[in-house]
């Protein structure tokens, strides 16, 4: 049977909202800045009404769904699963995911959608405020194992493993994947998370993980080591493909034994948000689609530096079939 899909992504289903603000609203809000929080719908509505009036972008969003919609983007074949609401925010979501030709079969339910306010200052930095709504939903019945069939990789996100059912629905995924034959990709996510199951992703690293996506401070957090090639190894000795990503340094591959070092690409970062969700597409695309790992790093680099010089985690321009022919050429 022929393959469906190049990627089947499971995650968090998020309209995410992003708002310009200076450092003075932020410091009004009283969030940390930087990282991610989760926050209650009353905490979410508060700050929305203060960021009134602020530039606003809004998009299907959610870590995976990110990626996925990045694949596709590329010319890649991908399904979803996340859970939505059937309210307003919902219906935006699945419209704007079905319209990029994204295949999701989760039925949508009755309550509300959860929404990720991403508050970006001037220097670039993202302030996540996160309300999961009926995302954190998602369970085991929402997994299709007849599309995880259909697929050459899973691709489980971090933020899923925040939760009860949503850490089953990732795990129900990762076992049909192990038993049809699929790769599993993961991505850690975020720091917080870590710290919160180090051992638990070290089992999954140990075990049905292929390919691992971190950042350094993840991969840091993870292996104890500082430098980003000792970081690596120590990785890529329990999994098969590393993807660690150095920010404006560009990132490091591991693949059967060797280290891939790709470059950065020089850019004017306005908006970090979906960086590491963009690089991941075009590292997933890449190896699904005939890819040499340094062709794949290659254009994950060059995404990864499109997505941040504008704000949103969607690419306004995506890259046209001349665009990756030619990045690909040039490796």
């Amino acid at each position: 049977m022929s393959t469906s899909y190049d990627v089947y992504g499971v995650g968090n289903s998020l309209v995410d909202i992003q708002a310009r603000i200076d450092d003075s609203s932020l410091e009004l809000l009283q969030f940390q800045k930087g990282i991610m929080t989760l926050v209650d719908e009353a905490t979410q509505t508060r700050v929305l009404d203060t960021i009134r009036g602020a530039k606003i972008n809004r998009c299907a969003g959610g870590s995976a769904a990110n990626t996925i919609a990045g694949l596709v983007d590329f010319g890649g074949q991908g399904a979803y699963a996340g859970k939505t609401g059937s309210d307003e925010l919902g219906e935006f979501w699945l419209k704007d995911m079905r319209n990029l030709g994204v295949t999701i079969e989760v039925p949508q339910v009755s309550g509300q959608t959860g929404a990720c306010v991403v508050l970006i200052t001037e220097d670039a930095q993202r302030t996540m405020l996160t309300h999961l709504g009926l995302s954190a939903t998602l369970s085991p019945n929402d997994i299709s194992e007849a599309e995880i069939r259909k697929s050459k990789i899973v691709y489980i996100e971090g933020y899923l493993f925040a939760g009860e059912t949503t850490t089953a629905a990732a795990m129900k995924a990762i076992e049909l994947a192990k038993k049809n034959g699929v790769k599993v990709a993961f991505t850690v996510s975020d720091p917080f998370l870590i710290g919160m199951h180090r051992e638990f992703f070290w089992d999954l690293i140990k075990g049905p993980v292929d390919l691992l996506f971190c950042n350094l401070e993840e991969a840091r957090s993870l292996t104890g080591k500082v430098d980003p090639i000792d970081c690596a190894q120590q990785i890529h000795h329990h999994a098969a493909d590393v993807a660690l990503t150095l920010g404006a340094d560009g990132s490091l591959l591991m693949h059967q034994g060797h280290a891939i070092p790709i470059e950065g690409v020089t850019t004017k970062a306005i908006d970090t948000t979906g960086a590491g969700d963009m690089y991941a597409a075009g590292i997933l695309y890449g190896i699904t689609n005939g890819l040499s790992w340094k062709q794949s790093g290659h254009l994950a680099s060059h995404a990864a530096a499109r997505v941040v010089a504008q704000m949103g985690a969607r690419l306004q321009k995506p890259f046209t079939k001349t665009e990756v022919a030619d990045l690909i050429a040039g490796v």
